[in-house]
């Protein structure tokens, strides 16, 4: 098992009084200071900070005094549905009489503003098409639009091509030669700004926008964007307002069927319960649903919403299983095609796959191995659709623009970030892609890249193993991709050991040389018969709730037998 301690910043003026423990957590995240603490909304990065915010409201305003219908165009994700939901709620208490939202069908239209979308758009007679979490790749779909007379205001997040769309105005903070600092906003963090930039203008007193940092809240967390300071100040302001009981219907009707406190809700609630049972929808059905529910006013209504769409999790789960299985599978006959030595960047293909589920699928197997990895599906036609992960120091959109510009006509569309993207192309040209992937990877990483490891915010004290510092470590968030949760390693004695749920383990451990011990999980792992009762850990120190008793937990994140 391969650790490493987490770099700690040496410029360090914390609180003298600050617990040794979270000021190590803090140090290796980058906060040095107490002021970099302060996650107010006094803290955010000005609205008006974010390029083409003038313009972009002034287009808004036009059509709201024109009363023409505006038409919000979101994705098929959480991103896309809390975007698409933010916008409909907010504009509509700013004044905005005329509004409507469009989602494709993520099998039939695929993603963004095409112009199969446009087609269907124009029925509706819009005059203005807003784009959420999606538009910036859309060339022919944007150019089709204005053709009709429409007008496009695109908001997205993603890193834009060579070739922008010709809308009238584009709002995204990783422009070419965009200033605005908060380059990690999610779909749904650019939407807010759009909405708050938009309420400014119209009323000093308003408070619309932040009424709905709930939505932002589940967005951000579930696109699994970076979490610098602007992004954990949106988390932070909206898991106030769950906690405090004033956000949407449909969010807490997601909580309540996860079995979560909305009092207690944490970051990793949106991440791991929320936005998986609010993705089921776009991944294996319609994200209509996802949105209505978020829309929902009463909570019967939501409830019924979340009741389908926790089915949907259901399903996915179990189509998640299998499709990993046959990945794993597929990866073993690399193994011994190869004599041992797998790609280093990883290309799966299977014809039962559902393209809802790929990403997930590609996630696990990145996880495992360590290196990245393309699962593909197929889609329409003779086309394969193909979700993309990374591992830190190659940045996949990059990866994938090199070898659409080094080798034309081999990829179809493609679009994302330095971690996730999603990609097309023909069926008969997978095998070439498997091989212009793997050798540009080879090129980009070093093979020291690809050995996963585990960082480490060191050790805890026996005395430490408890209730207080697990409830210190849950108050150090909120905690996502690039300001992590916190995670230790260790030696522990097995006091006991069950199988629960038929694939995860239920533990009872003891620091070795300690009287003490305390309970543990290790989700998704096993251990031989025959293991012996010590280990080395590697987890996070958590709060485990069970009828109404508190207690700390250690969540396994891996384990190594120790002979």
């Amino acid at each position: 098992m391969n650790i490493r301690n987490r770099p700690l910043s040496t410029d360090e003026s914390l609180p003298a009084d600050m617990h040794p423990v979270l000021k190590r957590i803090y140090l290796g995240r980058g906060i040095s200071s107490a002021e970099q603490l302060d996650l107010s909304l006094a803290r955010l990065l000005p609205v008006g900070d974010l390029g083409a915010t003038g313009p972009a409201v002034d287009l808004l305003l036009s059509h709201r005094q024109k009363n023409s219908l505006i038409l919000i165009v979101g994705d098929f994700d959480a991103d896309g549905a809390t975007s698409t939901a933010l916008l409909m709620r907010g504009l509509k208490q700013l004044g905005f009489d005329s509004l409507s939202y469009l989602l494709p069908d993520r099998f039939l239209l695929g993603y963004g503003l095409t112009t199969a979308i446009v087609e269907i758009a124009r029925r509706q007679d819009p005059g203005l098409i807003i784009t959420v979490d999606n538009g910036i790749s859309s060339i022919d779909g944007v150019a089709l639009a204005r053709k009709l007379g429409i007008d496009v205001l695109v908001t997205d997040h993603h890193l834009p091509g060579a070739q922008l769309p010709d809308a009238n105005v584009i709002l995204n903070p990783n422009l070419p030669g965009e200033k605005f600092r908060g380059k990690s906003l999610a779909g749904v963090g650019v939407a807010f700004y759009l909405l708050a930039a938009c309420e400014r203008e119209i009323s000093e007193k308003s408070t619309v926008a932040a009424s709905l940092l709930d939505l932002v809240a589940l967005g951000t967390v579930a696109d699994v964007v970076p979490l610098d300071r602007n992004n954990r100040i949106l988390i932070e302001q909206g898991l106030q307002r769950i906690r405090a009981g004033r956000c949407c219907k449909g969010i807490t009707a997601l909580l309540e069927i996860a079995g979560k406190d909305p009092a207690t809700t944490r970051a990793s609630d949106l991440g791991f319960a929320v936005g998986p049972r609010l993705n089921a929808a776009g991944r294996l059905d319609d994200m209509t649903l996802g949105v209505e529910c978020l829309l929902a006013d009463q909570l019967p209504t939501a409830r019924a919403m979340v009741a389908h769409l926790d089915g949907l999790n259901k399903e996915r789960r179990e189509l998640e299983k299998k499709m990993e299985t046959e990945a794993m599978a597929i990866v073993d006959g690399l193994i011994l095609e190869q004599s041992g030595d797998l790609p280093w960047g990883m290309c799966l293909f299977d014809p039962g796959w559902h393209q809802g589920v790929v990403g997930l699928v590609a996630a696990r197997v990145r996880e495992k191995f360590g290196r990245p990895v393309v699962a593909f599906a197929p889609g329409q036609l003779d086309e394969l659709k193909g979700s993309a992960r990374s591992v830190p120091g190659l940045h996949i959109r990059d990866v994938l623009d090199e070898i659409a510009s080094s080798q034309p006509g081999l990829l179809g569309k493609f679009g994302g970030h330095a971690m996730a993207a999603g990609l097309s192309l023909a069926r008969e040209k997978f095998e070439s892609f498997a091989e212009a992937f793997d050798k540009l990877v080879r090129q980009k990483l070093e093979i020291e890249d690809l050995q996963a490891f585990h960082y480490s915010d060191g050790q805890l004290r026996d005395v430490d193993l408890d209730l207080t510092m697990a409830e210190l470590m849950a108050a150090a968030g909120p905690c996502g991709q690039g300001f992590p949760e916190p995670q230790f390693d260790g030696e522990f004695e097995i006091v006991e050991r069950r199988v629960v749920g038929g694939s995860h383990l239920r533990l009872r451990l003891r620091p070795t040389g300690s009287e003490r011990s305390l309970g543990g999980i290790a989700f998704r792992q096993s251990l031989p018969d025959n293991t012996g009762d010590r280990l080395r850990l590697v987890y996070r120190l958590e709060v485990n709730e069970f009828r109404g008793r508190r207690e700390a937990q250690l969540n396994v994140i891996q384990m190594q037998v120790i002979e």
